[in-house]
This record gives structure tokens, sequence and C-alpha cells, in this order.
């Protein structure tokens, strides 16, 4: 398109930006006003896509970072041909695509969930980092982000990843509106403070008038050009732009523009442009990840091999049997144990450093591009990392986390370095999978199971070396759980999983030796939770005493209440969690002194069967 045409493509977004929302009564307009002229030249000289085949290994990918610019992103599907007028005045309405904020749930032009702002940038790196060292397509990567959200570290985390891979595939659009939601931002139009932080992660920088379609049009072709650098091109608008009422004024974000008729008027009424997007180029399809026969390592019963250890060794083995597993860590793979695949398959680790909210979001950018990730850290670091994985959720995304160093049962570290509320994060995903192992055989098992499973799912690893209780050939289902020990007079029923389980099944032994049988389970799937098999030991025990090296919020006390929940009689339940704050001890002193040790366990369970003898 030529100028003129840009100028009016650009009011036209701008129209139906206000158009979108005064239908819904609801939305933000003026943050998509702002960047309709960096919207409409972008689209219609610059982009490479197919909406007819979202799916296309040539097209390039855009994300919106700045989310909640929803109206201006539909209104360029609407020039495109992708949604049609009627649809688009569906947004924000119950059961329309177009919701407030994209999800790619709804639409297969959107690449990732976006609205919690600074998440965009990141994962934008993540499918840019996925086109040049696992596709090597050309594709690019463009992302719109606002200038608000770059008060995030997240984007500076990935502002630094891109830099130091220089992903020259990647263009960041900052569209600079000086305001907020609730006033000016920190760096208002000083276009200069922004391009000097990108600037100092190596990036080259581009600052323009945003509301210039000739400088915006020079700048994209400068940015395909420069090569070895992302580029960030930082532009200069104003918030609700063309519309007097409205433009550079505060106390407007959020809201239907007050006179939408009056607006639209102004901009120059309702057009209805159509935009012949360019069409990617013919690109070869994607190579097909091999997936060769799968040789697990195995273990003999007996051996005291730590369940990060089994985890590293069947990620290893996962890598060579399935071409497109990727392993992601935050510089502690040596602790993780993905260190095992990062030595095996070099060309598919990808060490993040420690930058959690990087490393989820390059794996949420990796698994949009057909690559099943696996990233790892310590279960109390993805803490940082945690909204990445909600709206990893939100947008569907298959991502299998491993959190390692869980628990009071790590030791001398102390507790900055215990994971006590990752079941109860994961758990509250949607749709997730939580597993917690506790042998050598039985991590293998669930890491081998985890590459097929959809949405989030988070495998939970222990430091400390743990006997083998199972076979190489024992099977876990999802879903599922062991008995490792019954009888028909058990007197009650003891439910654990990791560390805990081997001490429930000392305090089991111990008990048993008194005359006290009790039953004891395995529950390593904690989400989906064994139902059948906890609901047949309260009836046959009437009892359950749950252990757990968590905190009792949200951890596996709460999985197992949670099978008890349609209507049906409670039965008598007592959890053993940590409850104090640790301080610095051996693994077996911290057990104890939590409350979750054989001893305590067996304790417990003398005083629920009314059997506690005076010492």
């Amino acid at each position: 398109m030529n100028s003129d045409e840009l100028v009016e493509l650009g009011q036209q977004l701008r129209v139906d930006s206000v158009r979108a929302a005064a239908a819904a009564g609801s939305g933000h307009p003026t943050s998509s006003m702002s960047a309709a002229d960096l919207m409409a030249v972008l689209l219609a000289n610059h982009l490479r896509y197919d909406f007819d085949q979202p799916d296309h290994p040539g097209n390039d990918r855009f994300v919106l970072s700045k989310g909640h610019a929803s109206p201006l992103l539909y209104s360029a599907f609407k020039a495109a041909g992708a949604i049609d007028d009627d649809e688009l005045l569906t947004f924000r309405k119950l059961g329309s695509r177009l919701e407030g904020h994209p999800t790619p749930q709804r639409l297969p032009w959107v690449e990732t969930a976006t609205g919690s702002l600074g998440q965009g940038m990141p994962i934008g790196v993540g499918i840019a980092l996925a086109g040049k060292r696992l596709d090597h397509a050309d594709y690019r990567v463009w992302v719109l982000c606002g200038d608000s959200e770059l008060a995030e570290g997240s984007i500076w985390e990935a502002a630094e990843h891109a830099g130091y891979e220089h992903l020259d595939n990647l263009t960041v659009i900052v569209d600079v509106n000086r305001l907020g939601q609730r006033g000016a931002t920190r760096h208002g139009h000083d276009l200069d403070a922004y391009a000097r932080r990108f600037r100092a992660f190596d990036w080259h920088t581009i600052e323009i008038e945003g509301h210039d379609v000739d400088a915006v049009d020079r700048a994209y072709g400068e940015a395909i050009s420069t090569t070895g650098q992302p580029t960030a091109i930082i532009a200069r608008t104003l918030k609700g732009k063309g519309v007097k009422a409205t433009e550079d004024r505060e106390g407007l974000h959020g809201k239907p523009l007050k006179d939408a008729d009056e607006a639209i008027e102004e901009l120059g009424g309702v057009r209805d442009l159509r935009v012949r997007v360019h069409a990617p180029p013919a690109t070869p399809a994607p190579r097909t990840a091999g997936r060769d026969g799968l040789d697990l390592p195995r273990w003999d019963k007996g051996e005291e091999v730590a369940t990060r250890d089994a985890y590293g060794k069947a990620l290893a083995a996962l890598g060579a049997a399935h071409g497109d597993v990727v392993a992601l860590d935050g510089e502690v793979g040596d602790s993780t144990r993905s260190e095992f695949f990062a030595k095996e398959h070099p060309e598919r680790y990808f060490e993040c450093y420690i930058a959690e909210q990087q490393m989820v979001a390059t794996a949420v950018g990796m698994s949009r591009r057909g690559w099943v990730p696996y990233a790892s850290t310590f279960a109390a670091f993805l803490t940082r990392a945690y909204d990445f994985v909600r709206m990893a959720a939100v947008s569907g995304s298959g991502l299998n986390l491993n959190g390692s160093h869980s628990g009071v049962s790590i030791g001398q570290d102390g507790p900055s370095q215990m994971g006590l509320e990752d079941l109860a994060m994961m758990r509250a995903i949607h749709d997730s999978t939580v597993l917690y192992p506790s042998d050598a055989n039985q991590t293998a098992k669930l890491v081998a199971a985890m590459a097929d499973l959809d949405g989030v799912r988070y495998l939970r690893t222990s430091r400390g070396e743990s006997p083998v209780i199972y076979g190489p050939d024992e099977e876990f289902p999802v879903g599922g759980s062991k008995v490792l020990r019954a009888s028909d007079g058990d007197r009650l029923t003891i439910v654990a999983a990791g560390v805990t389980l081997h001490e429930a099944l000392r305090a089991a032994d111990a008990l048993h030796e008194e005359g006290i049988p009790v039953r004891v389970i395995d529950l390593y799937s904690v989400k989906p939770v064994d139902r059948d098999t906890l609901r047949r030991a309260a009836e046959e025990t009437g009892c359950l005493l749950t252990v757990e090296d968590h905190r009792e919020e949200g951890g596996l006390g709460d999985a197992v209440c949670d099978a008890f929940v349609d209507g049906r009689p409670t039965p008598r339940l007592v959890r053993l969690a940590v409850r104090t704050m640790p301080g610095s001890a051996s693994p077996e002193e911290q057990l104890h002194a939590a409350g979750i040790d054989a001893e305590s366990i067996a304790a417990s369970a003398r005083l629920l069967v009314e059997e506690a003898v005076v010492r």
C-alpha cells in the first residue's frame, strides 16, 4: 500500500476499534488507537501470513503483548478478511471468539494468550529462538508492546536473552503512548530512555514518530535487513489518536468512547478496506521429529537413587527416542540433572540462566511451534514464573515442568531453597497434571508419560537418594496410585508420596510388629487423584492419615480431600505436613522436626487407633 492508503487503513482500524468497544460497552479503544498506524503498516506491507493456513511453516508470527488492545487486533483480522463485521461487533459478548484479551484457544491466528503484561515479548523470544535453532526457518517474529509493560522485569529478562542469542528474526515494536492506566508512565515520551535500555542488551534500536506511516514503513524495512541483533522500534504515539476528546488525555484507559458516533465521524466514518497480506514464502514443511523405540533407564530394587537423577537420565533417554523433545533449565542443570540431556542432545538444550520467567516463556513459545518442552529448576524458584505458568494454561500450552529440591528433606540449605508450596501452586492451574514419584523407576515412567499429556504437567523430584521399591517393568498410569501395604484387618490408611512414602513404609513396618496393621498408599498422581482407591481405603479402614513434605495448604492432604467432595460421608482425616519455618539441619533432622518422619507417623497412627503406648 502507498502512504495515503496506509493512512486510510490506520483510520479504519481506529474506527473499528471504537465500534467494537462501543458494541461491547467495554474495552480499550484508546490503547488500540495509538497503535493503529503501526499495525496498518505491518499488516499491509511487511507481515507474511496466510490466514487460511495459520500453521503454515513460513508464516511470520505476531504477538500482541499489550493484549488489552485486542480491538485493534480484531480490527486487523477484519481488514485481512479473517473475520467479518458482524463478528467484530460480538466483541466481549458471551460465546464470542473475540474475548477481552485474545487467546489461541478461540482464534487460530493468536500465538499466545496475553493480557498479563510483560508476557508477550518473552514468549516472542521463545518463538524466535525456536525459529533459529529448532525450525531453522526464516519466519520473523513481530511483537507489539505497550510502554507501561516495560516496567515489568520479565521484559528485561527477555531483552537480555534475545540480545545474547542474536535473534535478528525478532522485532519488538514499542507503542510509547505515554499514558498508563492511572496516569503517565515512568518515562513518558522519552524515547531514548527506552532505546538506551534496549541498546544495553545489544539490540538495534530505531526511534520514530509512530503516526508517520512512511517512517514506520522504513523502520520495518530496516528491522528486516538488520543482522546479528534483534530490533526494537520505539514509536512515539498518542493514546486515543484521531479524536480530540480522547487524544493524549488521562482517565480514559479501558473505557469505550463516550460518544462513539461522533468519534467515528471525526475519524472519517466507517470504511471497509481489505488488505491482501503478503503470502509466506514457500517454506518446506518442518521436519518431522522422529519417535523411535524408547529405552528408559532401569534400576534394580534396593538401589539407592535420587529421583532427580532418574529424571535427568529418563529425560535424556526420552530425547533420544523423541526428536521433538527439548529441555530448558535455569542455570541449575547440574542439580536438576537436566545436564544429562544437555550432554546427549546439546542442539535441543536451552540454558536460560537464572531467569525463570524467560525459561517458562521460552518453553511456551517452543510449545506453540510444536515442540515438547521440559523446563527444570528448583521447585521453590518456579514461584517466580508462576504467572507464566498460569497464562500457559490460558493459552492451552503443552508444557512440562520439573521442580527439584522439594521439601524440607533437602536438608542444610534452609527454607529459601525448599519447595514447600509447589504442589498447591500447580494443582491450582486449570487442567494441570501433578506427579510426585518416590523412586527411580517410577520417575522414569512418569517422565515418559508426560510427553503425551495435554496442558501443564508438573513433576516434583527430590534431592536425596531413596531406595528403589518398584521393578523397572511396573506401570504407573496417570491418575492412579499404588497400594503397597494392605490387609483385611487394616486399622487406618497412610497416604504419602515421594520422600514421605519411604517414611510411611518404615512406620507401617514398625506398627505391624506392634500388632497394628495399616494400609499404605503411594499417591504418586496428586492430580488427577485416584478417587476410587482412596474411597475404598476410607470405607475399609475408617481413617486416612496423609503425610507430605509440603505445606498443609493445597498439597497432598487437600488432593485426598477432593476424593470426597461428591456429597458422600467424609472419613476421618488427619494430616501431617510442614507447619513450622525450617532452618538448616540434616534431612533426617528436618523430617523429624516437621513431624513427617517414620517415628512421627507411627506415633500419630498409634493415637488414631487408640493404641498409644506409654513409654
